[in-house]
């Protein structure tokens, strides 16, 4: 699952207030992968072997903060939408040219990773739009009524590395923001129970497992999800700064990550697993302390 670009002005604008909680963040690679191939750079995630190597850019801005970075930009086709159950959404990556990018990379099974959350890390979303030919991309999302984030994900081949980009969303409606849920060290999701233990150190990294167990019992028999056992994306609350981290190892239920978060601050983290051929989410919140 990325030469850095001056940002439109706006962007910059919002950055000087945003990135500063924030700077540059990693994230393990997949099962199995060499440590050499661990990187950091801007888009919030460390490239691994099913990422394009990049170089670190000159500038703080973690993943999906700004709506324009190396030359490209996310484009909505709209950003105000009605609430629903399954409401389109259509939207396109312009290059350095202005033109919708039609070629990409595939990174962990498909050519594009969109995660969708509501501004207080309600209502999260992982979904894999379907790409046209002149470069549009569409889905369809669960949308209650509020202010949302948008954050694509995705190696446009003529980059060579990925970029993550992000954009805000109106959805209709009255709404009233909710409180987020305190640190617990387990969360329950359709019948299963995912126990999660180790923490969050900012600048540091930390080994986080999580272990998914159903009436007591280890669920053994996770089924891979885009290549690997799980995968976890951590929001930090006030900026939603995205990592996107994938499995270092785990056996049986288990499933563990290397997370490195780069400022303190209360994270959001949802763990993506598959069994019964249906994927589940588990939300945590964890709070990153600073570095004695």
């Amino acid at each position: 699952m990325r030469t850095a670009t001056r940002v439109a002005a706006t962007v910059a604008a919002a950055a000087a207030v945003l990135g500063a909680g924030w700077g540059v963040g990693a994230l393990a690679g997949p099962v199995g992968e060499p440590p050499s191939a661990h990187v950091e750079e801007v888009t919030g995630h460390a490239e691994d072997a099913g990422h394009a190597a990049a170089t670190a850019p000159d500038t703080d801005l973690p993943g999906g903060l700004a709506v324009s970075h190396d030359g490209h930009t996310l484009d909505l086709s709209s950003t105000a939408l009605p609430a629903g159950d399954a409401v389109p959404l259509s939207f396109r990556l312009l290059g350095p040219d202005g033109e919708p990018v039609t070629a990409y990379e595939t990174v962990h099974e498909q050519d594009l990773h969109l995660v969708a959350v509501r501004r207080d890390l309600t209502g999260y979303q992982h979904v894999h739009p379907v790409l046209a030919p002149d470069g549009t991309w569409t889905t369809t999302l669960a949308l209650t009524p509020g202010s949302w984030r948008v954050v694509a994900d995705a190696a446009p081949s003529a980059l060579g590395r990925g970029v993550v980009l992000g954009a805000d969303l109106a959805v209709g409606g009255a709404s009233e923001p909710v409180p987020l849920p305190p640190p617990a060290p387990t969360a329950e999701v359709d019948g299963y129970t995912v126990t999660l233990e180790g923490g969050l150190v900012a600048g540091r990294e930390s080994e986080v497992v999580l272990t998914v167990t159903r009436d007591g019992v280890p669920v053994t028999d996770l089924q891979p999800y885009l290549g690997a056992r799980g995968h976890l994306v951590a929001l930090r609350a006030g900026d939603l700064g995205y990592l996107h981290v994938h499995p270092t190892g785990g056996s049986g239920g288990e499933i563990r990550f290397a997370v490195e978060v780069p400022a303190a601050g209360d994270h959001r983290l949802f763990l993506d697993f598959r069994h019964g051929d249906v994927v589940h989410t588990a939300a945590f919140t964890l709070t990153a302390r600073r570095t004695s």
